[in-house]
């Protein structure tokens, strides 16, 4: 019988030389919960200083009382990544507290599944503003500051496998993070030339506090999911964090441009007889379109 990919090192291991981000300060946005801390708990267990930047309160809160014990100083900021103001000033926050931000993790992103036809304009405007918009005014903020120091940077991109693939029930998500997908493959050739390194980071099925509620109600129905993937197990969270320290280390330099899947092969598997066709509508539960 298969067992599938090995378990990785329990949380707390490292997949770096300790002290590998020493003096460094890494700026995460959304780092306060989810995917987002995992990563930012990486970065504080190799040294560094955090900047954790959100819109929620209760998150930024999280996020102290989780980072802080990990080693590193920590500075939250409020901030909307839609403004660009805001994200300005959220920079100015970590710049005038611990120095130009060496690293940025642009994790922050809103998602929810819908039929296409049901996204009410709004609704799409908000996920491509906060998901791409975001993406490109904090990238663009970072890069900016860089440019004009004359210092190198890394940015690491939070993407998805859908950017790929497309993702039905999700037009506005995976048409956003097929825009940063292309973002990162376009800034790490502009900014390459300055020392700035662009990278993707594609997480696969990691159970974590903020996942969607289809996602979640999905894993309580069905205990069996990890039979479903390749790997025959779920990812965890801090395989996503050893996977972004590494991308933005002194020893992946030479990557750029890159989207990196931590998802043990799941998006590339295919079924050699497809099954039954099932609408979105259907799987959402949703009755016919009524205009």
């Amino acid at each position: 019988m298969p067992s599938g990919l090995p378990t990785p090192p329990p949380l707390g291991a490292a997949a770096l030389p300790a002290g590998t981000y020493d003096g460094s300060v890494v700026f995460v946005t959304g780092g306060g919960t989810g995917l987002g801390a995992a990563i930012a708990a990486e970065f504080a267990r190799l040294g560094a200083d955090l900047v954790v930047a959100s819109r929620n309160p209760d998150h930024l809160a999280a996020a102290e009382a989780a980072l802080g014990p990990l080693g590193g100083r920590v500075l939250t900021v409020r901030c909307d990544i839609r403004d660009a103001d805001a994200v300005s000033a959220a920079f100015e926050a970590a710049t005038d507290a611990f120095g130009l931000p060496d690293v940025l993790v642009n994790n922050a992103a809103a998602n929810f599944p819908s039929p296409a036809e049901d996204l009410s304009p709004n609704a799409w405007r908000t996920v491509v503003d906060i998901t791409l918009n975001g993406t490109y005014l904090c990238s663009r903020e970072f890069g900016r500051r860089h440019l004009a120091a004359g210092t190198p940077g890394s940015i690491v991109c939070v993407g998805a496998s859908y950017a790929w693939t497309g993702g039905p029930g999700f037009a506005h998500s995976s048409a956003a993070k097929a825009g940063v997908k292309n973002l990162v493959e376009t800034l790490a050739v502009e900014w390459g030339p300055y020392g700035i390194q662009v990278n993707g980071l594609v997480p696969g099925l990691m159970p974590h506090e903020d996942m969607t509620a289809d996602i979640r109600t999905n894993l309580d129905r069905n205990q069996a999911r990890a039979r479903s993937q390749p790997a025959l197990r779920l990812g965890e969270p801090r395989e996503l964090g050893w996977a972004a320290t590494f991308l933005a280390s002194p020893y992946g330099r030479f990557i750029s441009g890159h989207s990196l899947v931590v998802d043990g092969a799941n998006w590339q598997r295919r079924h050699l007889t497809n099954p039954d066709v099932v609408t979105v509508r259907d799987q959402l539960g949703r009755g016919p379109f009524e205009p």
